[in-house]
């Protein structure tokens, strides 16, 4: 039964469309709006949250999460209704204070992929419906549009004022320099609004010269145009007024002026003012409101052609819907549950959120300055080869641009792909785990596509002032000059793809601690284990480069089976190989081949290529994977005094090991658990205890599931600035989606199907209830200590809860090229279910039906096209070959065995 509190949101049709009754009955809620131009929004019930292209380009006042209902800085749209002040978007003081009261105004919200309507009524019945969308052009543009109806049985006078103050400058501004910023603004009311163009832009690149104008513009329905402005907030408000009460609206003061040039240096003020109307009954009148960052040169009237009427917003709010349809449509889940496919709709997204906005740039991101990082280079293409897999193999190549020769990776990633740059901040910063990620991501696209020779393809190396995993400067490089490495003579060089994953992997291989394990260094994959680059160790990261090592071996074999038997690498790399085994177990005889590697790829390379046969490479690399594998086992298992075990995750900067029983506690973590199961390091009997600790020192219903460690008490920094947080949220011990759904990816690996199932059911269950997790539907970063979910849209767990939906519940999966379909299904999942999703250049529908209660996932009739197979297995693999003569549609039915 669904519910009907008013503040519980429902899903209204089949395309993630959603509806909530008492739309101000949550905190901290916002939607996201942006397109591919670069503008960037947020978006509140009451219309507060931000607009902006990048750090430097604010229109709206820079917005954090608490700023959603601090700030009176809003978007608003003011009515004096028969003489008294409204705002159509709650926004004025007298609806906040009743907000509560006898009084309440409710608001009604209507919301989609990505866009949003909120309805209010005013006490004389007239009704508004204020709508915000950004639209899919090359613009960079926010569209507001208010639509406002007499439902009454009288007559309404209404005069519109239109309000939107605009910051125009960098977030930087929003203390330092905050006066003074506004005295480089350059206002001017043109026909339709206001536009702001500041002298100069104030931020951390100096004193530059700035070419951007910020605009509020605004007309009625059929294009009329305001009849005056308020183009400063002093104008505006009026001595004593403020943003919530202005009394330009509540005194009913004339524009300040008409269209021409308004004073200068003052913060500005999208005021603008609409011609009195009478509603009659039944009556409605429409505004557009118009929020635009406009490049050097672009027109405003052009800007209003395209969407200063009625007729053109419905326009573009249709394409809008039908873009995000279109993209949500790539991968589309029928569970049997509505609810679920609804849900899934916006966990589609997000990957594609992560891909334009990075990790930063909506209120709860506060992350700093931008951009994306290296893991979320790859990440985000997991979801992305399950949607759009023609356009990885080129975003792929592009990445790897971006890796070092000491096997390290570029940390400032541009907007355009393949674009990486010196760190600005000249901070020498290293992740051990980033070597990881791109492995996995190239595994799944050669699985997906069938394509080895994309090992062969070259690319260059990434080089800055950086040396030695930034232990030391490099002595060539100076400012100024470009990014890639180049050979004494000056070459630039080049190494197949298959060499800048055998960088990565090589160089951490022989960067160990005293444990004879990868060694922590500035962060381990959450950037919250950066306090420990002296003594730290991950337990758990060596456990997925074990895994890697022998996955790369596996490639080298497949690649001599299609007739490469021999492959290029630096010479400078092939002393990482050929290390005899004996010397694994020397810490000191590691370090030193690393340090002489270390020293042969500062600055400059030879340029000398050797000839390597892909059956050594592969020999070696298992040799590494296997001592790697067999050294955790024997050395990383504990257990408690309670007679729990598991495998310990790191080692801290004390050198001390960092899981099992303490003084007061008991220490676990699951991302030691993770990698353990993922690699096959754990054996059987193994998985089963982990379980069963995992569930005893790490589960939490409350919250959703498994938090990321168990409580470690206080002081415990030497590990990381994680552990300064209060227990429960974020990297310390929250229910963290990310390593959660790693967690139930792992589990599904290791047939435990009904624990997998619980993990990825549960984190559904949490983030849909909305008196637990007070969030609109999707899935946050994490859930804190009372379950509410944090950090919204922008998590790479969005991409690996699909890749775990479809791979291990689905059991779609590719084998270098091959479709693969091996499905497992938890008890309660319902009996009938699809999934349509891309493969080979063909679409795919996969209808899976079970009898009752089944747990069965025994494979006995296969149906392609009308046509019947009889079969008995766990899987079924179908040739490529056979796929490329399908029609370009295609429906498959599998029945699972009693």
């Amino acid at each position: 039964m669904k519910s009907t509190d008013p503040r519980q949101w429902k899903f209204i049709d089949q395309q993630g469309t959603f509806e909530q009754a008492d739309a101000e009955s949550g905190s901290y809620l916002y939607l996201p709006l942006v397109n591919q131009a670069g503008m960037i929004s947020s978006v509140t019930p009451t219309l507060n949250g931000d607009a902006k292209a990048d750090q430097n380009s604010f229109l709206l006042l820079p917005t954090s999460v608490e700023d959603l209902h601090n700030s009176r800085s809003a978007r608003n749209f003011w009515l004096l209704v028969d003489g008294l002040a409204w705002s159509a978007t709650g926004g004025s003081a007298q609806q906040t204070a009743k907000r509560f009261g006898d009084e309440e105004e409710k608001a009604h919200l209507k919301a989609g992929l990505l866009w949003q309507s909120v309805i209010r009524k005013h006490v004389s019945g007239l009704q508004a419906e204020v709508t915000s969308f950004v639209p899919m052009t090359a613009d960079r543009v926010e569209l507001m549009r208010v639509v406002l109806t007499n439902t009454g049985s009288k007559a309404v006078e209404i005069v519109p004022t239109a309000a939107v103050p605009i910051f125009g400058r960098s977030a930087d501004n929003l203390r330092d320099h905050r006066h003074v910023t506004s005295l480089l603004h350059r206002t001017s009311c043109v026909k339709h609004g206001v536009v702001v163009q500041p002298t100069l832009s104030f931020d951390e690149r100096g004193h530059t010269h700035n070419t951007l104008r910020y605009a509020v513009l605004g007309a009625e329905g059929d294009g009329g145009a305001p009849t005056g402005f308020f183009p400063s907030v002093e104008d505006f408000i009026g001595e004593g007024g403020t943003l919530d009460w202005p009394q330009a609206v509540v005194n009913n003061l004339p524009p300040a002026q008409g269209v021409g040039k308004a004073p200068d240096g003052y913060e500005s003020m999208g005021g603008l003012r609409f011609k009195t109307q009478t509603l009659q009954p039944g009556a409605s009148i429409t505004y557009v409101i118009v929020l635009s960052i406009l490049s050097q040169g672009q027109d405003v009237d052009i800007l209003m052609n395209e969407y200063g009427t009625a007729a053109l917003v419905e326009k573009h709010l249709s394409d809008t819907r039908a873009f995000w349809k279109s993209k949500s449509d790539l991968l589309v889940f029928n569970t049997g549950d509505d609810e679920f496919d609804g849900w899934l709709k916006w966990v589609g997204i997000q990957p594609i959120l992560r891909r334009w906005m990075g990790n930063s740039f909506l209120p709860y991101h506060d992350y700093g300055r931008g951009g994306r990082g290296w893991r979320d280079l790859w990440q985000d293409a997991l979801a992305l080869l399950l949607t759009e897999p023609e356009d990885v193999a080129g975003l792929l190549h592009d990445s790897f641009a971006g890796v070092r020769m000491d096997g390290s990776n570029a940390t400032i990633i541009g907007s355009k792909p393949g674009e990486f740059k010196a760190d600005r901040n000249n901070i020498p910063r290293v992740w051990m785990d980033h070597g990881a990620w791109p492995l996995l991501t190239v595994q799944q696209y050669i699985d997906l596509s069938g394509d080895l020779n994309f090992l062969l393809q070259n690319q260059t190396y990434f080089t800055d002032h950086l040396s030695h995993r930034a232990k030391k400067a490099n002595p060539n490089w100076k400012p100024g000059s470009d990014t890639l490495l180049k050979t004494k003579t000056g070459k630039v060089v080049q190494g197949s793809l298959l060499e800048h994953m055998l960088v990565q992997h090589l160089s951490v291989f022989y960067n160990v601690g005293d444990h004879n394990l990868i060694r922590l260094e500035g962060a381990d994959w959450n950037d919250a284990l950066d306090m420990a680059a002296e003594k730290g160790e991950s337990v758990a990261f060596s456990a997925l480069y074990a895994a890697n090592l022998s996955a790369l071996a596996k490639l080298c074999l497949a690649l001599q089976t299609r007739g490469v038997t021999e492959i290029e690498l630096a010479n400078e790399l092939v002393n990482l190989l050929n290390a005899p085994v004996s010397e694994y177990e020397s810490i000191e005889a590691k370090h030193q081949r690393l340090e002489d590697y270390f020293t042969s790829v500062e600055g400059e390379l030879s340029g000398i290529k050797v000839v390597v046969k892909c059956a050594d490479l592969a020999w070696d690399l298992l040799g590494k994977a296997d001592w790697l594998t067999a050294h955790i086992r024997r050395q990383e298992w504990v257990n408690s005094k309670e007679g729990f075990s598991w495998f310990n995750g790191y080692y801290d900067n004390l050198g001390k090991r960092v899981e099992g029983d303490h003084p007061n506690s008991v220490r676990m973590t699951l991302t030691g658990q993770v990698f353990t199961l993922m690699s096959g390091i754990a054996n059987e009997d193994q998985v089963e205890k982990i379980v069963n600790a995992a569930d005893r020192y790490l589960f939490d219903e409350t919250v959703g599931g498994y938090r990321l460690n168990s409580y470690f008490g206080e002081e415990v920094e030497h590990l990381g600035r994680a552990f300064g947080f209060a227990f429960g949220h974020k990297e310390n011990g929250a229910m963290f989606s990310h390593m959660a759904v790693m967690f139930g990816n792992a589990l599904y690996k290791r047939g435990k199907v009904e624990e997998g199932w619980k993990v990825l059911n549960g984190m559904y269950r949490q983030s849909q209830d909305f008196n637990k997790s007070h969030m609109y539907p999707g899935l946050p970063e994490y859930f804190n200590s009372r379950g509410r979910g944090m950090y919204p849209y922008l998590t790479g767990s969005a991409s690996w809860y699909l890749l775990t939906l479809l791979t291990e519940v689905y059991g779609v999966k590719g084998r270098l090229g091959d479709l693969v379909l091996a499905p497992r299904f938890a008890v309660s999942q319902p009996n009938h279910c699809s999934v349509t999703f891309r493969f080979a250049c063909k679409v795919i529908e996969l209808h899976y039906q079970r009898s009752q209660n089944s747990s069965s996932s025994r494979i006995n009739k296969l149906e392609i096209n009308g046509f019947m197979r009889e079969v008995s297995a766990l899987e079924v693999v179908i040739k490529r070959e056979e796929i490329a003569a399908w029609p370009e549609m295609t429906k498959i039915a599998v029945y699972l065995e009693d």
